[in-house]
């Protein structure tokens, strides 16, 4: 049977040239990047090398890339390294479970925070992000793009907002990195975070912006890695992939792969909205509403999404119902329901998440298999059937 991927906000597969270029660290050159003898010196020249990469790819300085485990040791350090008793923060009510968990810890160490909701489209108001700021604001955190629904947030107008009233401002990046054009010293912030996974590279490593100068503690603390800022041995093939797939993701943003993709995307959503009863999350008659191009988050009435899910798994269609974190989950979508949703519609959409790689074919496969899947479980549901009010 076919099997068709489009889950990719979840995780996505190494592109081939990453993992040629991960290949010798494993083995050849399995130097620790610490050690002064030639082993070691060829472990900190990849380092050094994909450090400059990353640098080129958030428009930075070298000495500015922090090497970490990924998107939510990121999001966690900004968070604890910044915030102390008594300081005030301000997030969305959309974003990662990285970020709201770790809001919820830091409320045990007297740290209040504030979580501005988003407007329907999905879209957060720069204007409530000012509102809610008091002297005592310390850090604001946004994410650029939401895993869900795909919706790009106004982050250059937040950083302004941050710079005008002398607040640190930190960025979720991981859905947005490899799929838009980054650039930290346009947007402003403080800190950037994101995660190699996301964009073809390997699992269980990322990186991070510090600006200079910000006093942003490190959560791990012994050897003097990384500047002092992040302990621990460099992951050298793993960090190696991360550098491959920021340059891949670079160039796909000028020779036509992601405009390839958000075609394919706006073909795919085209067509499944041709289904009655289905809508867009994330999409605004009045006013247009930025969205990464590989995502469209679709509800599907008088259906349970998880069913759907599965049935599609089925048929080897792979995409997601909610967060990939919460996978299991009896609760509805929290983004979902923060933009005003229903439980029922909340519980009845879906979200299709394209590779870079993705192919025509794929989506004709998708379209073939979703429709039929979709009126099968909705005569059996118990809404159409007529035994529930």
């Amino acid at each position: 049977m076919r099997r068709v991927y489009m889950d990719a906000n979840a995780t996505t597969p190494l592109l081939p040239e990453v993992m040629e270029a991960m290949r010798p660290y494993w083995m050849e050159h399995f130097g620790n990047a610490s050690s002064i003898h030639l082993h070691g010196q060829q472990a900190r020249k990849a380092v050094d090398q994909a450090r400059a990469t990353l640098a080129e790819f958030f428009n930075c300085h070298d000495a500015e890339v922090v090497f970490n485990s990924g998107g939510t040791e990121g999001d966690n350090t900004a968070i604890f390294g910044l915030l102390h008793p008594g300081d005030h923060f301000i997030t969305t009510s959309i974003e990662h479970s990285a970020i709201l968990e770790a809001s919820k810890r830091m409320a045990h160490h007297g740290v209040e925070t504030t979580f501005v909701p988003p407007l329907p489209n999905g879209l957060i108001d720069p204007n409530d992000i000012l509102r809610a700021i008091r002297p005592q604001t310390r850090l604001i955190s946004v994410m650029l793009a939401n895993n869900e629904t795909g919706v790009i947030q106004p982050v250059e107008q937040i950083g302004k907002i941050a710079a005008d009233t002398g607040v640190f401002f930190h960025i979720d990046g991981v859905q947005g990195a490899g799929k838009i054009q980054i650039d930290v010293r346009k947007i402003g912030c403080h800190l950037f975070s994101i995660s190699a996974h996301k964009m073809h590279g390997p699992k269980g490593v990322g990186a991070m912006f510090v600006r200079r100068g910000t006093p942003v503690e490190s959560l791990l603390v012994g050897g003097s890695h990384e500047r002092r800022r992040r302990a621990g041995t460099e992951n050298v093939a793993g960090i190696v992939g991360l550098g491959k797939a920021a340059e891949l993701a670079m160039h796909s943003l000028d020779d036509g792969t992601i405009d390839r993709m958000g075609g394919l995307r706006h073909k795919l959503e085209t067509e499944l909205l041709k289904i009655s009863g289905t809508g867009v999350n994330g999409s605004d008659d009045r006013q247009y509403v930025p969205r990464v191009a590989n995502t469209t988050n679709i509800w599907f009435d008088q259906l349970e999404g998880e069913a759907l899910v599965i049935a599609l798994d089925l048929k080897g269609v792979a995409v997601s119902g909610g967060s990939s974190c919460h996978a299991g989950a009896t609760e509805p979508s929290h983004v979902l329901m923060a933009m005003g949703l229903e439980k029922p519609r909340a519980r009845a959409s879906l979200h299709f998440s394209l590779l870079k790689t993705v192919t025509e074919a794929d989506v004709d496969y998708v379209l073939g298999i979703v429709p039929e899947a979709v009126e099968r479980l909705r005569a059996l549901s118990p809404v159409e059937a007529g035994t529930l009010g």
